[in-house]
């Protein structure tokens, strides 16, 4: 099984990483084809395909069903590529609640699907060395010439990214939960890392950006609007552990169609920013008067999920498009003036926020619970500082260590960083930390001249920051669009930019028209 799990690694970062356009197909397709191979291989002794076993041909039913709108979802995207970018956002945020075998988990199935089929649209296609439109020109003139294109190469990112879910998958020889593990590979790390190279391979140009930041503004909108009504009515839509802890607490948060108030949090934060690009970048009033009209309405319904997590990511991803508009001086210097003066209010006036500093307990009711988790961890971490307890062992070690309940345990990979060095010890850390460090300066260098550029990088920073209090990083599918659309947009740092005006396009062509000719050497 363990072998199984780091082919399906290798096989996805080959879509990513090896050099022919065909090679990558290849490799996509096999990631494609194993990993739910892998899945049905570890649980086909289990209750939860008690069903499947009882009644096969209802199985086969499904699949072919699963195939066939796969196969026709494929059709659709090899004549009209570029829908997979809006279509992947509108999908990102939803899960579908399914129950097998008396147990129940919340898959991202749309998004599977778009991906499977994607993979089909894209890789197909390259084998066949046929000519396509909507993907990135180099795919054709690699495919015909056997040479890679310069554009193309992967840098430091892409192979950071690829060494971390090869890294994953090759620690869970020796983790303590193997199933854990397991999901984060075949339900997280393999499929997302073919996202981006789908979002990577598209021709983007700013009718594109524009496209899907549009998508996600309605669709914001729209689970925003939910939300108010979750809090008008005090009625929750899902998840039961919501709902029992609003019922019991003297605040009430939302969640909308998501499944923790803190995930549409960050969603609402990643809009936010985009929006907010656009805002400060554009010089057409409207434009900017309907910006700062959404932002109130995502505002308003991130106030209701009272995610403090999310609020800290807005203020990061502000910060960063502030430095970018305006210049890292002025950003700074307001952002520290911000940081010391909330500093330094908790620290002369505690008693104001009804806080005890001295009271491990009050830190703990102040941080949600975070610092009593933060602090069992660092022990565990400390336990295998070299190797760490395997991958997706987190909540069973932390469990046993602690005598915690199962939902605390569920809860104690709340700051990404000390997960992975407990899970994975000095070498995942030392990735992650690398991986950081390549994705920000990938997504950084030049992107003040874009705004679309500037969006995904504020977006990405406010997520990285939302991680150090809460889970899930690259177990989010909002981690892997972003550094594909990110990447796309480096790759061809002027095919997002706004068009040149055409008065002053035209004043130009007039003036090198009137300019003399140099002489002849």
């Amino acid at each position: 099984m363990v072998a199984g799990i780091v082919l399906a690694a290798l096989l996805a970062g080959g879509a990513l990483l090896l050099a022919g356009p065909r090679a990558r197909a290849v490799s996509a397709l096999g990631a494609l084809a194993l990993t739910p191979v892998l899945l049905v291989a570890y649980i086909w002794s289990s209750d939860q395909l008690a069903l499947a076993r009882e009644r096969p041909l209802l199985a086969v039913a499904g699949a072919a069903a699963a195939i066939a709108v796969v196969g026709g979802a494929a059709f659709g995207l090899r004549r009209r590529p570029a829908l997979l970018a809006p279509i992947t956002f509108a999908v990102l945020p939803f899960r579908v609640p399914i129950e097998v075998g008396g147990t129940s988990a919340s898959l991202l199935v749309p998004l599977y699907l778009l991906i499977g089929a994607g993979v089909l649209a894209w890789a197909v296609p390259l084998l066949r060395a046929e000519r396509r439109t909507g993907w990135e020109a180099v795919d054709e003139r690699e495919a015909e010439s056997g040479v890679a294109d310069r554009r193309s190469r992967p840098g430091a990112l892409e192979w950071l990214l690829v060494a971390t879910v090869v890294l994953y998958a090759a620690q869970v020889a020796y983790s303590s939960d193997v199933a854990t593990a397991l999901e984060q590979v075949v339900f997280f790390y393999v499929p997302f890392t073919l996202l981006a190279v789908l979002l990577m391979r598209l021709a983007w140009d700013r009718a594109l950006v524009l496209r899907c930041l549009g998508v996600l503004g309605v669709l914001a909108l729209v689970l925003v609007g939910i939300g108010f009504y979750e809090y008008a009515t005090r009625t929750l839509l899902l998840n039961p552990k919501v709902i029992a802890s609003n019922q019991v607490k003297e605040y009430f948060r939302v969640n909308s169609l998501f499944f923790d108030p803190n995930i549409f949090g960050r969603f609402l934060v990643v809009v936010m920013l985009g929006v907010a690009a656009v805002v400060l970048w554009t010089r057409a009033q409207r434009l900017a008067l309907g910006g700062v009209a959404v932002l109130a309405v995502l505002w308003g319904g991130l106030v209701l999920t009272l995610s403090q997590s999310s609020f800290v990511a807005l203020l990061v991803g502000l910060a960063l498009l502030a430095g970018l508009r305006w210049g890292w001086r002025r950003a700074l210097a307001v952002s520290g003036t911000l940081v010391v003066a909330g500093v330094a209010f908790v620290a002369l006036a505690p008693g104001l926020l009804r806080l005890d500093l001295g009271s491990a307990e009050e830190r703990d009711r102040a941080t949600s619970g975070r610092y009593d988790l933060i602090a069992g961890g660092a022990e565990l971490a400390a336990q295998r500082p070299l190797t760490g307890f395997g991958s997706g062992a987190f909540a069973t070690e932390f469990r046993a260590a602690q005598d915690a309940s199962i939902d605390r345990a569920d809860a104690a990979s709340h700051t990404i960083p000390l997960t992975i060095a407990a899970e994975q010890g000095v070498a995942g850390l030392a990735v992650y930390l690398a991986l950081l460090v390549a994705a920000f300066a990938r997504l950084g260098r030049g992107a003040g001249d874009d705004p679309a550029r500037a969006a995904v990088a504020a977006a990405f920073a406010a997520l990285v920051a939302h991680t150090m209090l809460y889970a899930a990083f690259l177990e989010d599918p909002l981690t892997w669009a972003l550094l594909g659309v990110g990447v796309a947009l480096a790759r061809h740092p002027a095919a997002a930019r706004a068009p040149e005006p055409a008065e002053r396009a035209g004043e130009r062509a007039r003036r090198r028209a009137a300019s003399p000719a140099p002489e002849p050497a």
